[in-house]
């Protein structure tokens, strides 16, 4: 056993019995008029009036934190946000049925033609400026069904796209992007189910992938097997290091070919380590079977990264019953199950995993199994960053952007992501929670090409909106 698994069970013992009141959710979809699809759910401000919208099936318009009404007649499906051609809203690729929807203007959407395509059935896609020219691109996986191809399209100037790059024979069910070791480009992580092995492509920069998911230890398996089945995955500082660490999930049989892989996290050892990972098993993840999409965020404002996963079956093998468990992180990759406490017990089957603070009262709330589940408050602090790029150099949706808070001991850090677990999306604008800080902190803002800028003596408890400017 490695000391960072030893400490990461007994700070998990030590830790059950000492920690904040629990934060408790409640279900608003019925007050707010919201009526969900049970596919992946998509957060997004479309209309730039600063109240995240939301696309699950159907886009939603947010009024003011009070209720949602459906935004024009288009239904994407499942979709994940970037602002393509830079225009200064947010447009949605729809990964479900691979089309592209040009934002009006926040009042609708036009379809938007597309290059011929492999004949991919996809699961999930994720946005990102891959090729550092200041335009979002777009890397698609494809699953059973179809080719099961992995695609990249670059974007050409926000007018169109090309096929940059086909390969594999993967049953990729999602992937997840992140500059994780920290050299101004954006990498990806592919989730592979039917054990095979899960993928780390490294970027060059300019679009030129590299498999390396061997090299730096996120394979996520166990020794005899080559791979898991992996559905979803998500990047996270876990540990508040200011390095962003991995957690893939995995779908597991127990059967004649024994345990297969659980779900574990993956720890970035940072540079002097070449950025490698060590693989810290499931530090408190207990077992289901059929664990699905997982997503993160600090909901309790403690300053540490917590995990929602969700299942696929209700009742798996053997009669058990599996249910989405909401687990709190106490900084250390050390996690318990508080479901029960914060009233998310029983929930369905589903793919479904996202956060966005659609009130803006800065505590985050849920969108699982077809449902809005509002978050009733914590005593911590916050910091909300909203980080939007030039359209030149940066991409106008500033993904790929990193934010870190030095507040004692930690280094709070986050990303900004378009696409994560299993075709989901959560609110673009960083969220950060400062626990029982109280005074201005300093931030320090590592944008997609480098640069890096840094801000002192900011309030906290609000939100500050950064525009990317040649330095």
């Amino acid at each position: 056993m490695s000391k960072y698994l030893a400490t990461c069970l007994l700070l998990f013992v030590e830790t059950v019995t000492a920690q904040d009141p629990a934060v408790v959710f409640r279900d608003v979809s019925g007050d707010v008029g919201l009526q969900l699809g049970d596919g992946a759910a998509c957060w997004a401000d479309l209309d730039n009036d600063g109240w995240v919208d939301v696309c699950a099936g159907a886009v939603w318009k947010n009024h003011e934190g009070k209720s949602f009404s459906k935004l024009g007649e288009v239904a994407p499906g499942s979709a994940v946000a970037a602002d393509f051609d830079n225009d200064g809203f947010v447009d949605l690729f729809s990964w479900s049925s691979m089309k592209l929807y040009r934002n009006n203007g926040g009042s609708g959407f036009d379809n938007v033609p597309l290059p011929d395509l492999p004949r991919v059935g996809s699961r999930g896609a994720v946005w990102s400026d891959f090729n550092n020219d200041g335009f979002a691109d777009l890397y698609v996986g494809g699953y059973e069904g179809s080719e099961r191809s992995l695609l990249v399209l670059i974007n050409e100037g926000g007018e169109s796209f090309r096929v940059e790059r086909s390969a594999g024979n993967h049953a990729t069910r999602g992937m997840t992007a992140c500059d994780f070791d920290q050299d101004g480009d954006v990498d990806v992580y592919v989730s592979n189910y039917r054990l095979q092995p899960n993928l780390l492509w490294l970027n060059d920069g300019k679009a030129g992938f590299k498999e390396v998911a061997g090299q730096y230890g996120v394979i996520a398996t166990k020794p005899g097997f080559g791979g898991g089945h992996s559905i979803g995955a998500a990047w996270g500082d876990f540990n508040s290091d200011g390095l962003i660490d991995l957690f893939a999930g995995n779908f597991a049989h127990v059967d004649a070919r024994g345990d297969q892989p659980k779900s574990r996290f993956l720890k970035n050892l940072g540079q002097q380590k070449g950025f490698t990972f060590e693989d810290l098993g499931t530090c408190g993840i207990h077992y289901q079977e059929s664990y699905a999409s997982p997503s993160v965020a600090d909901y309790d404002n403690d300053g540490n990264l917590d995990l929602f996963f969700t299942t696929v079956y209700g009742v798996a093998s053997f009669g058990r019953k599996n249910n989405s468990v909401l687990f709190r992180n106490d900084g250390t990759f050390a996690v318990q199950d508080v479901t029960a406490a914060a009233k998310l017990s029983g929930l369905p089957p589903t793919y479904q995993s996202a956060w966005a603070d659609y009130d803006n009262d800065g505590d985050l709330d849920l969108t699982s199994a077809g449902k809005l589940f509002q978050n009733q408050g914590t005593p911590h602090s916050w910091l909300k960053v909203k980080l939007v790029g030039d359209g030149k150099t940066i991409n106008r949706s500033a993904i790929g952007a990193q934010v870190r808070i030095a507040v004692g001991d930690k280094t709070v850090t986050r990303q900004v992501e378009a696409g994560t677990g299993e075709g989901n999306q959560s609110e673009a604008t960083l969220h950060l929670g400062l626990g029982d800080h109280n005074g201005p902190v300093n931030i320090e803002i590592f944008w997609p090409n480098r640069a890096k800028q840094s801000m002192t003596q900011v309030e906290t408890n609000r939100q500050l909106s950064v525009e990317f400017k040649s330095f």
